[in-house]
This record gives structure tokens, sequence and C-alpha cells, in this order.
């Protein structure tokens, strides 16, 4: 059985922001669906879709800084002749 993962990869990333774009679509919708104003929905959308580029900013700068880290440990750790 494989190890878990300690920190999410690119997949997992990739994952998140699928569903994230998803709920800026199917949100609105539902609104609309539910009675609310048009401006109302697209309002809600676009919010999400900035909460959502946001996010997907900030999660791919942590994987960044990450897999940095591990190679500079990788690189500190190594013995020197």
């Amino acid at each position: 059985m494989p190890a878990p993962r300690s920190t999410p990869g690119p997949d997992a990333a990739r994952e998140v922001i699928g569903w994230a774009v998803f709920a800026c679509v199917l949100v609105p919708v539902v609104l609309l669906w539910c009675g609310t104003a048009p401006v109302a929905a697209v309002g809600a959308g676009l919010g999400l879709a900035g909460v959502t580029v946001a996010c997907r900013t900030l999660l791919r700068r942590s994987l960044r800084e990450a897999a940095r880290g591990v190679a500079d440990h990788t690189r500190a750790s190594t013995p020197v002749d």
C-alpha cells in the first residue's frame, strides 16, 4: 500500500480548482432558478470567480514554494566530500 502524500500535488490542486469553477457556474444558475434578480446572480458568480482566481494564485504559489523548499532541503542534506 503506498504511503499517503504529505503535500497536495498539482492533480489535487487541479481538482479543487475544477470544483470551484463548477460552483462559479452552478451558483448563479441556482439563484436564477430560485427567482433572484439576474444582476444579483451574475454578481454572485463574478464574486465567486474573483475568489477562485485569488485562491488559485495562492495555491499555485504555495505549491511552488513547497517544491522549492523540498529542493533546497534535499540540496542542503547532501553530504559534501
